[in-house]
């Protein structure tokens, strides 16, 4: 069966070319950021990890305001406005020169990226029918890891020059990136906004839903993957095992390559929530095994073997994360409301900054301060969030459906103002 990358024609191959945009200049900024802001700007690794979790954390409360405002407003002109403001706020690291001014830029950057996140699924909600959106979002998903890659290459080209320039370089690439992310996302048709709430419904009801909230909790758990692979394992692989250090990196292009090639076929058989359950389900237990068997490449073994035994773990990560993002995202958009799905994206994409924020202390703290035993205490929290999911899922489907008997909450008065787009490709021009 030949790998697939590209998604459908139409919308989805728009969403995607301006996916493709802006992780180009992001691929080169996550690779040059951190030496630009020390050698250039001149300021500690402290003053940057501490800018960066303040930055995050903003970040994570104003993605459900910036996406009920897409809801409100139409989520095509929310997206753009906000792919502008991020590509504003990236430009603005090239005049920076001090700590309070880093700070503010950074939370400016954090906010746009968190609002982009949500009002984006909010416009993939209303241009995809539901059946085809986690299928597109693995394409998405793929395209993503494609330009990331691309962009690394190109930062790593500014590393080996390292100099002033050639960071700033970097810099400007990415802040126009956003600029033609936003022009491509031009090309998509409008969504209508939502004009109507359900009687006593309150305008940012997703604050309110229990249900979606623990769920919203538990994957921001099984999110812990993302400093597992950037911060985490690089970390064990030099203090811990006997491993080559130039492993970290294989190892990194191995997920990338791995996400890019199998991420949609992974994704096929997610088509609802207990397919989506499933693989949530399976995600955990496949972790708990990948966990053990990064604690056992610290067993003095031979290096082959060491490097063996990492790559193993590897693969077993990838595998997982392949799963539970598929899971993740047909989970999100079944249980948010059709006129509400900016705001329910919005406090759902909270799980991704929560995870950068807080998971480096704490997976250092476990994995490389406590050793082996701390992987098996990760891995025993992965299969619990994991396990919870389903449960968490029936409550959440069985509070809304007492709201759709209540009259409210579910989009019974969810009205669209009209709208002279029409649907192009079979994807309908609603959520």
């Amino acid at each position: 069966m030949p790998i697939q990358i590209l998604p459908p024609a139409g919308a989805p191959r728009v969403l995607a070319a301006a996916q493709l945009c802006n992780s180009l200049g992001d691929g080169a900024y996550y690779v040059t950021s951190a030496l630009y802001f020390t050698r250039v700007v001149g300021l500690s690794p402290t003053q940057i990890g501490l800018a960066l979790t303040v930055a995050w954390a903003i970040g994570s409360v104003t993605g459900v305001p910036l996406g009920a405002l897409a809801d409100r407003r139409g989520p095509r002109g929310t997206a753009v406005l906000l792919a502008l403001a991020t590509g504003a706020s990236v430009a603005s690291f090239l005049f920076i020169r001090s700590f309070a001014l880093f700070l503010v830029a950074a939370c400016l950057y954090a906010v746009a990226q968190c609002g982009l996140a949500a009002a984006r699924q909010a416009l993939l909600a209303g241009l995809v029918t539901p059946g085809a959106r986690t299928g597109v979002l693995a394409h998405l998903q793929s395209t993503l890891n494609a330009g990331l890659a691309v962009g690394a290459a190109l930062g790593g080209i500014a590393l080996h020059h390292d100099t002033r320039e050639a960071y700033l370089a970097v810099f400007a690439l990415d802040s126009v990136s956003f600029l033609l992310c936003a022009l491509v996302l031009l090309r998509l048709p409008a969504v209508p906004p939502s004009v109507g709430r359900g009687k006593g419904e309150p305008r940012l009801a997703v604050l309110r839903d229990r249900p979606y909230a623990v769920i919203t909790a538990l994957n921001a758990v099984l999110l812990l993957r993302m400093p597992l692979l950037s911060l985490a394992i690089p970390l064990w692989v030099v203090e811990r095992t006997n491993a080559p250090s130039w492993l970290v990196s294989a190892l990194f292009v191995l997920n990338t390559l791995a996400v890019m090639a199998f991420q949609v076929r992974m994704a096929r058989d997610v088509d609802g929530p207990r397919s989506a359950t499933r693989a949530v389900r399976r995600s955990g237990l496949v972790m708990l095994a990948s966990c053990a068997v990064f604690a056992f490449s610290a067993a003095g073994l031979p290096v082959w073997a060491t490097v063996a035994v990492l790559v193993a773990g590897a693969v077993l990560q990838v595998i997982a994360e392949m799963q539970q993002s598929a899971g993740s995202w047909q989970i999100s958009f079944d249980l948010a409301p059709a006129h509400q799905v900016g705001q329910y994206q919005g406090f759902f994409g909270s799980g991704v900054p929560v995870a950068r924020t807080l998971g480096p202390l704490l997976l250092t703290s476990l994995l490389v301060v406590w050793g082996m035993p701390g992987w098996f205490i990760l891995g025993g929290v992965f299969v619990g969030a994991s396990l919870a999911t389903g449960p968490a899922v029936r409550w959440a489907e069985r509070s809304r459906a007492a709201r759709v008997r209540e009259g409210h909450g579910s989009g019974a008065a969810y009205i669209r103002r009209p709208t002279t787009s029409t649907p192009r490709d079979g994807y309908s021009a609603h959520g």
